[in-house]
């Protein structure tokens, strides 16, 4: 479904009220931004530790229940119903286990109603530190140090979220009157597989158009390329280690596997398009754990293998699955062991479909304008090779981005980083956005 984008000229922006249009001066907006809020939010943010799945994580979206009313905002604030909504046939699938689980959204009110022209969207929760003596400092104490804000999601991505309030606060504090409403979506789960986005758009909130503040490196983000974690079980024949040509080593199986999903990645980016020419690997596969064994002279009889499976654009998921299936059986036909014991196959946890943005859609050009004048260079529009919120949105009917502070080469590191100039840019691009769509 294509929505329509309500679109105002460059270099300002008019709110309508009733037949009246009122002109507004972006500027005067602009010189609402608070740097020192921002970085308030933001090590707010960073202290509540909100790792998927934790208490912290919780604690987030109460906090920013909280924080949208005194924007002003109207807040719903709700638990989300997990039985229920996983028994849904689209639910994106998690990967940490949940009892809890909330939504925050914040509505700063039009004066014509009606759905809102923008809805600015940051997930606030993040992954694990890792091991903490890594760190230059304590993870989940937000540090500045040469113009740099470090700490755990300070890139991925509560920097993005902490200059989306910026934005709402900057707007409200103005006394701007927009014409149509700005939606501000805080989301939980989008890291192990966006059940946050979900619950929210099954909720009813949806908009004109989306911009999601995720770390793009001064880019646009206009297509996602899917993801699955896929479960290979490898099976084999146990034997004493001094008699190992009697048995069948699992791990004899696991080469073979890896042989093969060199072949079909080789295969699935040989024609990647435009937007993902600029990456090596835009749809790669990857092998993360390997359990084998449990003994040191017995050859292993099992190998349990999980890793990530690249979904190429628009390729359906069920597509995806089956030419992935179809490459292990084609390989097992050829090895008389596995002929006999196949590898199991099977894609548990978070299922990230690809998404994009319509072909010509005015939004791609409403951004790009929005941060060339919020002082960056003219963002060029790409595509991005993991997974994200954008296809839930996208899937919803709401033309949607990605554009926020960070390079996700960044994100999820040792030592988390952000630079606070681009924090600030992203937030002045969020407001001239929201001016232009909402007017």
């Amino acid at each position: 479904m294509r929505r329509s984008c309500h679109l105002a000229s460059r270099r300002g922006a008019g709110a309508h009220t009733g037949d009246v249009t009122v002109s507004v001066d972006s500027s005067a907006v602009l010189a609402h931004l608070d740097p020192d809020q921002i970085a308030a939010d933001l090590a707010t943010l960073v202290g509540l530790a909100p790792v998927d799945g934790t208490v912290g994580e919780v604690a987030a979206s109460h906090w920013c229940a909280d924080r949208l009313a005194e924007l002003g905002a109207e807040v719903d604030h709700w638990e989300i119903d997990l039985p229920t909504l996983r028994q849904e046939s689209e639910f994106p699938g998690i990967e940490v286990e949940r009892t809890e689980a909330w939504g925050a959204v914040g509505i700063l009110p039009g004066d014509n109603g009606g759905v809102p022209g923008l809805a600015l969207a940051g997930h606030i929760d993040v992954v694990p530190p890792g091991d903490p003596a890594l760190w230059a400092d304590d993870p989940f104490t937000l540090r500045e140090r040469d113009g740099t804000w470090y700490g755990r999601g300070v890139c991925d991505m509560l920097g993005g979220t902490a200059a989306v309030l910026g934005a709402a606060h900057a707007i409200r504090a103005s006394g701007v009157r927009l014409a149509r409403p700005l939606a501000v979506h805080t989301v939980i789960g989008e890291e192990d597989g966006g059940l946050g986005t979900f619950a929210t758009l099954r909720r009813g909130h949806t908009a004109d158009a989306c911009v999601i503040a995720e770390p793009t490196a001064g880019h646009v983000v206009t297509d996602n390329a899917g993801s699955l974690t896929f479960r290979l079980v490898i099976r084999g024949r146990a034997a004493h280690g001094s008699m190992r040509t009697s048995g069948i080593s699992a791990l004899d199986g696991l080469d073979i596997a890896r042989a093969v999903l060199g072949e079909l990645e080789a295969e699935r980016n040989a024609d990647v398009g435009e937007r993902f020419s600029h990456l090596v690997v835009p749809f790669p596969i990857s092998i993360g754990t390997v359990h084998a064994g449990d003994w040191a002279s017995t050859v292993p009889d099992l190998c349990v293998v999980e890793g990530r499976f690249g979904v190429r654009p628009g390729e359906p998921v069920a597509a995806a699955q089956t030419a992935f299936r179809a490459a292990l059986a084609e390989a097992g036909r050829g090895d008389l062991w596995l002929r006999d014991h196949p590898i199991e196959v099977s894609f548990p946890g978070g299922t990230f479909a690809p998404g994009r943005l319509p072909d010509d859609h005015p939004l791609l050009g409403v951004v790009q304008d929005a941060a060339e004048d919020a002082g960056a260079p003219r963002p060029q529009a790409m595509g991005a090779p993991y997974g994200s919120d954008l296809r839930l949105y996208a899937a919803a009917g709401v033309p949607t981005v990605q554009y926020g502070p960070g390079d996700i080469a960044h994100a999820h590191a040792v030592n988390e980083y952000v630079e606070i100039e681009d924090v600030l840019r992203c937030a002045r691009a969020y407001v001239l956005t929201a001016l232009r769509l909402c007017s």
